[in-house]
């Protein structure tokens, strides 16, 4: 479903990515894992479209990013690792603008705002502006846009930084259910333990190369893997 091909990307002529390869299927929840500087969130920014890639080919169910990026980007939805929310738009103003732009069923999707902002606790957050809120709270917020709409590729970056216990486990519990539902989620983080019984592979990263992929039913050795990296 998601097609990485030999894809390589510089940022001020220093190779952040270089001959990247792999293919992940729909339905499944696979980890991006490496160290700090092994190029996961340049890999995630560059599947978006926000980062040009210099060499390569992303391919989405049969879209290619740059042969038709509209269709490719209307196809996923994204968890930054900081909040990009706009200053001049309410929290409430937040989910109507995702609802119109992913032209979701705006009753089915209202339903869906009233559950999450249960969920994550921010019902008395609708009409405050993310300057007054706090990271943790526009973290929230961002997490409910990308989970509205049912994409084929859901990229999450670093997803439980800045969120409560209470949080993390919901969402833990919606990125499940959007995989069962034929999503493809694909995400980083640091916290390694979180995966065990939650992904279900992984692809490692170092220096911008991949060298190791496989299934997550071996966690300990995946875990060994990653200290020696």
């Amino acid at each position: 479903m998601l097609s990485i091909e030999q894809v390589s990307l510089s940022i001020k002529e220093q190779k952040i990515l270089e001959q990247i390869s792999f293919s992940l299927s729909s339905g499944s929840i696979v980890a991006l894992v490496g160290h700090n500087g092994a190029g996961k969130s340049t890999l995630m920014k560059a599947i978006i479209g926000m980062t040009d890639i210099e060499e390569g080919r992303i391919v989405l169910d049969g879209v290619e990013q740059s042969e038709n990026f509209l269709q490719f980007k209307s196809s996923i939805s994204y968890i930054p690792e900081e909040a990009f929310l706009l200053s001049e738009l309410t929290v409430e103003q937040h989910f109507q603008l995702y609802i119109e732009s992913y032209q979701l069923e705006v009753s089915t999707a209202k339903q869906q705002v009233k559950e999450y902002i249960d969920r994550f606790e921010i019902k008395d957050k609708l009409d405050q502006y993310p300057e007054s809120l706090s990271k943790g709270m526009r973290q929230k917020v961002q997490i409910i846009c990308a989970l509205l709409p049912q994409v084929k590729l859901l990229l999450v970056d670093e997803p439980f930084v800045g969120l409560d216990v209470h949080a993390t486990e919901y969402l833990i519990t919606e990125l499940k259910q959007k995989a069962k539902a034929g999503t493809l989620v694909l995400l980083t983080t640091h916290q390694l333990d979180r995966l065990q019984g939650f992904a279900d592979r992984y692809v490692m990263l170092q220096h911008g190369k991949v060298i190791d992929s496989g299934e997550m039913n071996d966690f300990s050795s995946l875990k060994r893997r990653f200290d020696q990296t």
